[in-house]
């Protein structure tokens, strides 16, 4: 008998929701191994409005009531913009963090437009941020000249009160593991956004072959961008698929080490759910139609750091 398309279709996603709830609910109910979160510890979870389409008020009211603490911004060119984004975060509710990256290829105006935008950010009066994250340097610049730029950062922190971050990305000065470590053994107060899924893909690996470097990333990271890659590409499909529980696996596994430092210590942890639209989000050939939706997954992630970590 041959079967209606559908109802077969019906029938194969009511059935792959309920994997996927029940592959979440298992996760979730695993929560981080018994660690005691010491007085100050505290957990914040931001969204990203990467991909999303509307206004900055639009953004901060959805993820307002998805139940984010706040948002990762980049830095606005103009001070209309700018003002757009304070005025929707103090609307809302919601903590501010900043990112920002100066795309100069010579090291002489990308590090004049770093240190002028960095100190901009830092020292501008409407709304202190938790943080800035910095995109920082180029993987083509001397080792001396990327290390002015971490410098630079270090004493503008002190100056201002703000944890200056830089992220582990490709294209960037941190972009591999071991390239990451010789700046740590070099900085002793670098302090990171871990972005380890750019590491899965430039390393094509899950680091098995790294131990010491990514264990020396994991004592400096204070921020963490939540999305999961592999050996092929800084991004899964879905992380709710049981084909990545290896990928997401091991993601986890590097993150509940910083989390439990971070408890040890009595210190605030911050994420980004990151994950991002087409095309970084794989795609249909001919079509570019996504083969998941960005803002529920990146909704799943939050609820997932929320359970385990909290």
């Amino acid at each position: 008998m041959k079967q209606n398309r559908r109802n077969f279709l019906q029938l194969t996603g009511t059935a792959s929701a309920g994997l996927l709830l029940s592959s979440f609910e298992s996760f979730a109910a695993q929560p981080q191994p018994s660690v005691k979160a010491n007085a100050g510890y505290e957990l914040k979870i931001v969204a990203t409005n990467w991909g999303f389409e509307g206004t900055m008020d639009a953004f901060c009211a959805k993820a307002k009531k998805e139940g984010y603490d706040g948002i990762e911004q980049w830095w606005p060119g103009t001070a209309a913009e700018q003002k757009e984004m304070f005025d929707a975060v103090k609307k809302h509710g919601l903590d501010l963090g900043i990112i920002w990256g100066a795309d100069e290829n010579s090291f002489a105006g990308h590090h004049s437009n770093f240190k002028v935008t960095t100190e901009a950010i830092a020292k501008q009066k409407i709304q202190k941020p938790v943080y800035i994250n910095l995109h920082s340097g180029r993987d083509y610049f001397s080792v001396e000249e990327n290390k002015k730029l971490i410098d630079y950062t270090t004493a503008l922190s002190k100056e201002t009160g703000i944890p200056i971050y830089h992220e582990t990305h490709r294209g960037r000065m941190l972009f591999a593991a071991h390239i990451t470590n010789d700046f740590i053994q070099k900085c002793p107060e670098l302090k990171l956004t871990l972005d380890i899924s750019h590491w899965c893909n430039v390393h094509e690996s899950l680091l098995e072959n790294q131990p010491d470097a990514t264990a020396a990333a994991l004592e400096r990271t204070e921020h963490i961008h939540a999305r999961i890659g592999y050996q092929e590409g800084p991004q899964v499909a879905d992380p709710r698929a049981p084909e990545w529980k290896y990928a997401v696996d091991a993601h986890f596994a590097w993150w509940d080490k910083v989390v439990e430092r971070k408890k040890k210590a009595g210190e605030r942890i911050t994420f980004l759910t990151e994950f991002g639209p087409p095309l970084y989000m794989q795609t249909l050939p001919y079509t570019l139609q996504p083969l998941s939706n960005q803002w529920e997954i990146n909704v799943y992630m939050m609820q997932l750091l929320r359970k385990r970590y909290a």
